[in-house]
């Protein structure tokens, strides 16, 4: 893949209160927060059936803000969708120093809180596995630090995390732990020792699940492609990965969608990798980007995703990537509005099972009943007189003598 254009996230500003009051920002969550949705022109997209018995919509989410406002504009972003339900709060822990990264007290308690208030919902927190780590560490200095990490050095770090989660009583939280290894961005990439980088990775994994009372998942998650160095170089093993992730963003200029599916370690390998190793998979970022407002990609990769189910994914809702806080691309946002549109994590609807085949059974008529005679009746106490039949014929009938006409005049 080309070379990435750096992704800015919105930083948690210093000296905002943990205690922070979600209901109050939501009226900032942008201009269309208070308005009535009104159903999409588009029609929604169904999504593809799942096989042996009804299956639940992916979950589905947004990236919204690094703080306490990506967690405000959920429910904006929800009334805009119609009710749909977002199951999925995501951030990214800071990346510039050690403490942010043990998570800081103040900055976590806002999405646990949010996690907490519903049973199937789901926090997927982006863990950097360095500090500076957006700050274009040298391949040689990063190979020294990837080798400190595999030696110990920074487990503390990781173990202090793991207990604040625990303690935030959200021990199932989803840790995408140094996303995008096989580009070039962050100081904690795979490419200057691959092998060092898997070891340090199964090396936090040890130290966090070594904690009591954690649940955690570990995604690994990849950019789409080759990137730097092919992905598949960094994956740590089966024991360590929970999720195999992938983030896919629509790049480079001029990648038609088919193109995205079937290059060399694109979305294709993404899913046959990931079920040749067992792993269900997830879209931690996805969206638009050197393509500018292409409907096209968005329609495709919703559809991509309603296939193959990945445990969840959350669009980067900001431009150039966005649908929802970006008027960049209406196109796009039409098409993702429409197919999410009052998306709930129902069970889809299923046919009525018919019923077995049996053998065609012949059925049995009722009865006919007997014709009933046309020979005119005799009269009651009459005895019929054998004349003839020619007698008969002319007569119109037999001839009847009474046998009581003596009692008559009685």
């Amino acid at each position: 893949m080309a070379v990435r254009q750096s992704r800015n996230r919105t930083r948690r500003p210093a000296g905002v209160a943990a205690a922070v009051a979600v209901a109050a920002l939501v009226a900032a969550a942008g201009p269309t927060a208070a308005a009535e949705p009104a159903p999409p022109a588009i029609a929604p997209a169904p999504a593809a059936p799942a096989s042996g018995g009804p299956a639940k919509t992916p979950a589905f989410g947004a990236y919204l803000d690094y703080g306490p406002r990506g967690v405000a504009r959920m429910a904006a972003l929800s009334h805009w969708l119609g009710g749909a339900e977002l199951r999925v709060g995501h951030t990214y822990l800071p990346g510039d120093r050690w403490s942010n990264i043990e998570g800081a007290p103040g900055f976590l308690d806002v999405w646990a809180d949010w996690r907490t208030r519903e049973a199937d919902r789901m926090l997927v927190l982006n863990v950097p596995m360095m500090e500076r780590n957006e700050e274009h560490v040298d391949d040689d200095e990063v190979r020294e630090l990837l080798r400190q990490g595999a030696a110990g050095r920074f487990d503390h770090h990781f173990r202090a995390l793991a207990e604040r989660l625990v303690a935030l009583k959200v021990p199932d939280t989803v840790l995408v732990l140094g996303w995008e290894m096989n580009g070039t961005t962050y100081t904690h990439r795979c490419g200057p020792d691959p092998e060092a980088w898997k070891t340090y990775w199964n090396r936090i994994v040890t130290t966090m699940r070594a904690v009591p009372g954690q649940k955690f998942r570990f995604d690994f998650a990849p950019s789409r492609g080759r990137d730097a160095v092919p992905w598949t170089r960094c994956y740590p093993g089966d024991a360590t990965v929970d999720i195999i992730g992938m983030d896919s963003y629509d790049q480079p200029r001029g990648m038609s969608f088919d193109e995205q599916v079937k290059e060399p370690y694109g979305l294709q390998a993404h899913v046959d990798f990931a079920k040749a190793h067992g792993k269900p998979v997830s879209y931690p970022e996805w969206g638009l980007f050197r393509n500018g407002d292409n409907a096209a990609y968005m329609r495709r990769m919703l559809a991509w995703m309603d296939e193959h189910k990945p445990v969840y994914n959350t669009v980067t809702d900001y431009c150039p990537h966005g649908v929802w806080q970006c008027d960049d691309n209406p196109r796009s946002t039409a098409v993702y509005r429409s197919v999410l549109f009052g998306r709930t994590d129902e069970p889809e609807p299923t046919a009525p099972t018919p019923p077995e085949p049996t053998e065609p059974t012949v059925p049995t008529a009722p009865p006919v009943p007997p014709a009933p005679s046309t020979a005119p009746e005799p009269p009651a106490g009459c005895s019929p007189l054998e004349l003839g039949d020619w007698v008969e014929y002319w007569l119109g009938g037999k001839l009847c003598m009474r046998l009581d006409w003596y009692a008559r005049d009685k």
